[in-house]
């Protein structure tokens, strides 16, 4: 799904609702809000939000109503509530929170609308085809952080004293960070006569 049509579809829908609730009373659109995170946790990320979607004229509980699931950083869990979203008759599923809401919700539907958000490569991680086309009822936003990395290390080295060790921590069981990211920040992070840990 190409954004323009996601966002002229999603917009048109919550539009729409005021003229043909007075004929018929339909349901508004509901936005499946489909989240890796916890609520606490993302409150300024989940205004934002709100306020992007307030900013083109969907207004929750004016035109358009949230389902929000979150997952509490439990990923078995995202399945279930994707799931859950889908027998909620959401129009459309914003999967935030990583790559695995993304997954989730493309597992869940191949017909709902889902846009996602990740840090990792989302064609790497078979959510999309190719970035410039996506296709299938998906698209997106890729924040490639973890490619940048290893330059972040180098900057680290222009800045620390050639005696000094440099450390990267990262957790060995994340999808984003897998052998060739390793060997990456390994080289980024080696320097003649300096330990990289």
């Amino acid at each position: 799904m190409r954004r323009r049509n996601f966002i002229t579809l999603l917009a048109g829908a919550a539009a729409a609702w005021p003229l043909t609730a007075r004929a018929q009373r339909p349901s508004i659109p509901i936005i499946g809000f489909l989240s890796t995170r916890s609520p606490g946790e993302a409150a300024s990320l989940t205004a934002a939000f709100r306020q992007g979607l307030k900013e083109i004229g969907i207004v929750e509980r004016e035109n358009v109503a949230i389902d929000f699931r979150w997952a509490n950083l439990q990923y078995d869990r995202l399945p279930a509530l994707a799931a859950d979203l889908i027998r909620n008759r959401v129009t459309v599923i914003a999967a935030v929170g990583g790559i695995h809401s993304g997954l989730a919700a493309k597992a869940a539907t191949s017909t709902i609308p889902v846009v996602f958000v990740s840090a990792g490569d989302p064609v790497d991680f078979g959510l999309v085809p190719s970035l410039s086309r996506p296709g299938g009822n998906i698209t997106g936003i890729s924040m490639v952080t973890v490619a940048l990395a290893p330059k972040r290390l180098e900057l680290l080295h222009e800045s620390v004293p050639p005696s000094g060790a440099i450390a990267m921590l990262a957790n060995p069981t994340s999808p984003y960070f897998g052998p060739d990211d390793r060997r990456a920040g390994r080289s980024a992070g080696a320097r003649p006569g300096s330990p990289c840990l």
